[in-house]
């Protein structure tokens, strides 16, 4: 399973982004869950915001209100719509999934390559 990330860019404090993740594979696959994490520079990764079947979401409470995740299922598609972007929102973005694929045991999480989002003031 390969996930691809894009929408990564330099916005200025208050202004809007979406980041898009679509998961890819040569043989069928189910979602259980797909997530949204970013890292910082000197910091640790910290999980954004998550979507699961049926559409449960979790957010971190610093971007509650003005993140939204949504998944196209469809498309095997991640969304996170970021708006009010402030500073501290900085960071390398990465695409986390829950994937089982058919013909293997249980379910793996796969990483997507990091998208930059740079908030200036």
């Amino acid at each position: 399973v390969q996930l691809q990330a894009s929408g990564g860019g330099s916005v200025q404090a208050g202004e809007s982004l979406r980041l898009s993740c679509t998961a890819s594979s040569s043989r069928m696959f189910s979602i259980n869950a797909m997530s949204w994490f970013r890292q910082a520079p000197g910091k640790e990764r910290e999980l954004v915001a998550q979507i699961a079947k049926h559409d449960n979401t979790n957010y971190a409470d610093s971007v509650k209100g003005r993140f939204t995740v949504s998944l196209d299922n469809a498309e095997n598609t991640v969304y996170l719509q970021m708006s009010n972007l402030k500073i501290e929102d900085t960071a390398v973005y990465y695409c986390n999934a829950d994937i089982a694929v058919r013909g293997f045991f249980g379910a793996t999480d796969y990483w997507g390559k990091g998208t930059l989002v740079t908030v200036s003031s």
